[in-house]
């Protein structure tokens, strides 16, 4: 029994029930209420509570700001930045990005069967570029300021916990003392989520033997707006096209971001390197594709695993993300996924949940919507890990199949291509068309 409810019996024995309704009606005039309340202040919660509330919801976010630079950048698909644009935010963050015009994908394993680079080029599928490159800590401050900016949403520092749930709302106490409520929680508070620990769904989270590093670099070719996968034995190694400098004056004005998966052992191994160490054996991993490279910035080192909830919602709450859904950066769909979980919650909330955000119906039908796409796409990122994994003759066919299918089928390849930046015909009315809220 939790301590509130032994106090709440002793007064009730003691006679003081006047006095305990009393105190409560006090505690609730005290608690900071809104129509929804978000917890987690990333990328992904940050976009919610902005979205949310140009439809007209009030909202307040719980959580600090992760703004560390540790290498992480974030590759937004097309669908992203319509989703982006439709909010009127692009403008302010195109400047921070780099476009996504080529996806180059190289088979750099053992495998006998290996062919040659296959290159998407977004022009195919009549787009200018599949996405933008931008770097994660980057959004989240200019996201943090557009929601400051904006009347209906509130910012809290301290994390968020100590939940409970009644019929028409749901209530968490901040680390820092103060009571929120609301009649909807979003859970977007990542990959360790208390959301999701408090609310009752079933979750299934394996692991594989894999860390990635991450990390900005600077080097001495251009780029070309080209993304290069290499597919090792240990998992891809990936080159995501950044703004370059305006000078340097060593010459390595280019930059990219670096996503490289290997064994863990490696992982440790590398994360001790210096940083010219470091620089000299991803060249060497990427073959001098762009000539000389330098560090820039810190680097991060994040073990990989997976995650799949049987759903996305309970009794007042729904969860968004990472802390409903993750696996390893193959592809960028990480957060591009969670943001369809994000346009959905608005459609579903603009559809079922005007009077009541937080009921039964508007939940049903997000978890309805997003729950075939989530499946779909972690099956299909596990699928492709675990087949650079497995060091078998048939898989290695299996893969070089694949590949040979997408650079000789040109329907093919525009099916692929579409389906992973813009999936026709699934997507939220935020993500189909540049819709501007009504101010």
């Amino acid at each position: 029994m939790s301590s509130f409810s032994v106090v709440q019996n002793r007064a009730r024995r003691c006679g003081l029930a006047l006095v305990w309704q009393a105190g409560l009606a006090y505690i609730r005039s005290m608690t900071i209420r809104s129509d929804i309340l978000v917890a987690g202040a990333g990328a992904a919660g940050l976009t919610t509570a902005i979205a949310l509330a140009e439809a007209g919801f009030s909202v307040t976010v719980a959580g600090g700001l992760d703004t560390r630079r540790n290498g992480r950048t974030v590759a937004l698909f097309e669908a992203s930045l319509r989703l982006y644009r439709s909010l009127g935010l692009w403008e302010r963050l195109e400047p921070l990005s780099n476009p996504l015009r080529r996806i180059r994908l190289i088979d750099d394993t053992t495998n006998p069967f290996r062919l040659p680079p296959v290159e998407l080029e977004a022009a195919e599928i009549g787009l200018p570029a599949f996405g933008a490159n931008i770097e994660n800590a980057a959004l989240v401050e200019a996201l943090a300021a557009i929601a400051r900016e904006m009347s209906g949403v509130r910012l809290m520092e301290g994390m968020l916990g100590d939940y409970a749930t009644s019929d028409d709302e749901i209530e968490g106490s901040l680390s820092t003392g103060e009571r929120l409520a609301a009649s909807l929680l979003v859970g977007a508070d990542g990959r360790g989520s208390k959301v999701r620990a408090y609310a009752d769904v079933g979750a299934r989270e394996w692991r594989y033997k894999q860390t990635a590093i991450t990390v900005l670099l600077r080097h001495e070719r251009p780029h070309r707006s080209t993304s290069s996968e290499f597919h090792t034995r240990s998992g891809p190694c990936t080159l995501v096209p950044m703004r370059p400098l305006d000078e340097s004056s060593d010459g390595l004005r280019h930059r990219s971001s670096l996503v490289w998966l290997m064994s863990p052992e490696e992982g440790e191994r590398r994360m001790a390197l210096s940083d010219a160490a470091l620089a000299e054996e991803v060249e060497a991993q990427v073959h001098s594709l762009h000539g000389r490279m330098a560090l820039e910035g810190p680097r991060g080192a994040f073990p990989m695993a997976g995650l799949a909830c049987d759903r996305l919602v309970d009794e007042r709450i729904a969860l968004v993300a990472d802390a409903g859904h993750y696996y390893p950066p193959i592809g960028a769909q990480g957060l591009n996924l969670g943001l369809r979980d994000v346009a959905q919650l608005v459609d579903s909330l603009e559809d079922h949940g005007r009077t009541d955000p937080g009921g039964r119906n508007a939940l049903a039908d997000y978890d309805k919507r997003r729950r075939g796409d989530v499946a779909l796409r972690t099956l299909a990122v596990d699928a492709m890990n675990r087949s650079l994994l497995i060091h078998a003759l048939p898989v290695d066919i299996l893969r070089s199949a694949g590949l040979a299918a997408m650079a000789c089928i040109g329907p093919l390849r525009r099916a692929l291509m579409h389906e992973g930046v813009a999936p026709p015909g699934r997507l939220p009315r935020l993500m189909r068309e540049d819709r501007r809220f009504a101010s």
